[in-house]
């Protein structure tokens, strides 16, 4: 029985118990410091806000920039799961704001060399998470990497966090046409969302989009949408240098006012986005490293 039928019996395993699942949302960019973390935090809070369990998966592998900006170092990761037999309870710490983080290791390589036995285990406290959260959040690494190719193809829902430097600008357009490339990549089961941040003044980051989505549209013919844009603000910077994210140290900064509105956004499309859980979430990563 090869890799790929393993994972298929898993599964199917699974899904017999009706289960909940959570919505995945993976954010990205096509270059690092546009504020990709932030964007995670942030929104992750604003979930929180509105009622929603949320949990941020820190994939951005040997960065740490979600504990970093949280102030909180984790005891474990999610290595410790995979090879040292950690439950998914006791790798996830927990940051201001009550939010949910994991940090991802850089163990996630090795996975489809797996056995049965440790792919079950992997997958069935996998599907714990999808319990414990409604909301989950991968922040993934900058750039095109083949580690960040892997897991926006597995996402159905992903956020694509641009500026306006002309340099952002490319690098999202090469990150699109990289995902594109890809032979797991559908357009039809993943949606891309873009936010404009660090924008200067009111319409830039519509602006930005159109920029975007006219080349994206044209050559790579991928569906895009806008999901808002978050402003230039010093209270922002101001909480990153304190490790407290500005949704809680300015509540009424501008910034937080954008990621507000940027999330009840996102909420008033959930009944529209299939959600897939973790499971088949890492199910997909893993199937394509076989």
């Amino acid at each position: 029985m090869d890799q790929a039928e393993q994972l298929r019996n898993i599964i199917k395993a699974n899904q017999n118990t009706v289960r909940p699942l959570a919505r995945v949302i993976t954010v990205t960019s096509g270059k690092g410091g546009v504020g990709k973390s932030n964007t995670s935090i942030n929104l992750a809070l604003q979930f929180k806000k509105l009622g929603k369990r949320v949990i941020i998966l820190d994939a951005d592998f040997g960065m740490a920039n979600i504990e970093v900006m949280f102030g909180t170092v984790p005891k474990h990761n999610l290595s410790d799961l995979i090879y040292k037999g950690k439950n998914i309870s006791e790798i996830i710490s927990w940051g201001a704001g009550d939010v949910g983080f994991i940090s991802g290791g850089s163990g996630i390589v090795g996975m489809a060399n797996l056995s049965r036995d440790y792919l079950n285990y992997i997958i069935h406290n996998l599907v714990q998470l999808d319990a414990l959260a409604d909301v989950i959040i991968i922040d993934t690494g900058a750039g095109i990497s083949d580690a960040v190719l892997e897991f926006l193809v597995a996402s159905g829902e992903i956020i694509l966090v641009t500026t306006p430097e002309p340099t952002s600008i490319t690098d999202s357009y090469s990150l699109l046409k990289a995902l594109n490339r890809h032979p797991r990549f559908s357009r039809e089961s993943s949606q891309i969302k873009m936010v404009a941040n660090r924008v200067s003044r009111t319409g830039e980051g519509e602006q930005l989009f159109n920029k975007l989505e006219l080349v994206v549209r044209k050559y790579l013919k991928i569906p895009i949408s806008y999901l808002g844009a978050v402003p230039m603000d010093s209270q922002l910077a101001q909480a990153v240098m304190q490790q407290t994210p500005v949704t809680l140290l300015h509540p009424k900064a501008k910034s937080t006012l954008a990621y507000e509105e940027i999330a009840a956004k996102l909420m008033g499309e959930e009944k529209s986005e299939r959600k897939r859980g973790m499971a088949a979430f890492f199910s997909h990563i893993i199937s394509g490293r076989r």
